[in-house]
C-alpha cells in the first residue's frame, strides 16, 4: 500500500484485495447496492486470487480524517484497463486523475458513478492532451417490493455443467446485441466476453439459470452474482431473438429476484439507458433507479 497526502487528495492504493477489504469494508457495507461492483470484484479476487493479465491492477481508498469517503479500482483485464469509480466530489476526482498521471498511468477509459467518472476522464484527457467521450449511459436499479409478472409456460432451472457452451455463446451474444440495440458498434464500450473459467465458476456456484419452455427447449438465460455486503446483482439477462416477446425474461428475472430476497439480500441490476426494452421490463417488476453511471473513453 502506498499513501498520498497531498492537499488535493488522500488516496491509498492496494494491490491485494484482502487488504483493501479490511480498509474499506465499513464503507462498502453502508450502501451495498451502490458499492456492488467493487465489492463483488474485491471479494472474488480475495477468494480466488487476482486475475493474471498484463496490465494495471489496484484498489484505492479515499480517506477523510479517519473515515473512508469513496473507493475506486482498476482491475479490468482488457486494454485500456478502464478505472471504476464510485461517487466523489469533483475536486477528489480531479485529484485522483492527477495522482495517476504522476504515477505514470495512462488512462484510456473510466467507468462508474456520474459525475465523478466524467470529471476524472476529462481531467485525465487534459493531462494526456487527449479528448474524452461518453460511450454508454447506464442506470443502477434496486428492488424492494417485487411485482410478479403474468404467468408464462415453462420453468426456471439452474444451469449445469452441460450448459457451459451455450452459456458462453449467449453471454457473447448478450454483449454484442446490447450494443447493437443501443446503436453502438459492438466492442465500442470495451466489454470483454465472459471467459470459460468465469462462466464455469458461475455455473458451479449456482449463479446462472435457464428458462425452459413446456417442450424442454431452452429459451432464456439469467445470471446473478452472489450476495456481497447484503446486495446481489443480476446479470446477464438474455433471450435469443426468436424467443422474445413471450414474457420469459420477466418471469426468469422475477424468480431470480425472489430468490435473492429470500436469502435476505437486496436485488440490484444495471440497465443501458439507450435500451428502452430492458428498462421497461425491470421497472414493471418493481425495480427503481438509484444512481446514474457512465462509461467514458479517453483517446
Amino acid at each position: 500500500m502506498a499513501g498520498y497526502d497531498q492537499a488535493m487528495s488522500r488516496w491509498e492504493f492496494y494491490t491485494e484485495a484482502a487488504a483493501f477489504l479490511r480498509a474499506a469494508s465499513g464503507y462498502l457495507a453502508r450502501d451495498p447496492v451502490v458499492n456492488s461492483v467493487i465489492a463483488t470484484i474485491a471479494e472474488r479476487a480475495s477468494a480466488h486470487g487476482r486475475p493474471v493479465f498484463d496490465g494495471l491492477y489496484w484498489f484505492a481508498v479515499l480517506r477523510e480524517a479517519d473515515a473512508v469517503a469513496s473507493v475506486a479500482m482498476r482491475t479490468a483485464p482488457a486494454p485500456p484497463h478502464p478505472l471504476f469509480v464510485l461517487p466523489m466530489d469533483g475536486d477528489e476526482a480531479r485529484g485522483l486523475a492527477q495522482i495517476l498521471h504522476r504515477r505514470g498511468e495512462q488512462v484510456g477509459g473510466v467507468n462508474g458513478a456520474l459525475p465523478a467518472a466524467e470529471v476524472l476522464a476529462q481531467e485525465s484527457a487534459r493531462l494526456q492532451e487527449q479528448a474524452s467521450q461518453q460511450s454508454m449511459h447506464s442506470r443502477l436499479f434496486r428492488l424492494d417490493d417485487l411485482i410478479w409478472p403474468r404467468p408464462v409456460s415453462g420453468r426456471l432451472r439452474p444451469a449445469g455443467a452441460g450448459d457451459l457452451d451455450l452459456a458462453l455463446s449467449w453471454s457473447a451474444s448478450f454483449e454484442r446485441e446490447a450494443e447493437e440495440q443501443a446503436g453502438r458498434t459492438p466492442g465500442h464500450t470495451s466489454r470483454v466476453n465472459a471467459d470459460v473459467d468465469a462462466v464455469r465458476r458461475r455455473i458451479e456456484t449456482g449463479g446462472l439459470w435457464f428458462w425452459e419452455d413446456d417442450g424442454g427447449v431452452v429459451v432464456h438465460m439469467t445470471g446473478a452474482r452472489p450476495p456481497s455486503f447484503g446486495a446481489a446483482r443480476i446479470a446477464p439477462v438474455y433471450t435469443p431473438p426468436e424467443h422474445r416477446g413471450r414474457g420469459w425474461a420477466s418471469a426468469a428475472v422475477a424468480e431470480v429476484t425472489d430468490g435473492i430476497q429470500r436469502v435476505g439480500a437486496i436485488p440490484c441490476l444495471f440497465t443501458d439507458q439507450a435500451n428502452p426494452v430492458s428498462n421497461a421490463i425491470y421497472q414493471a417488476l418493481g425495480y427503481r433507479p438509484v444512481l446514474d453511471m457512465a462509461s467514458v473513453v479517453v483517446h
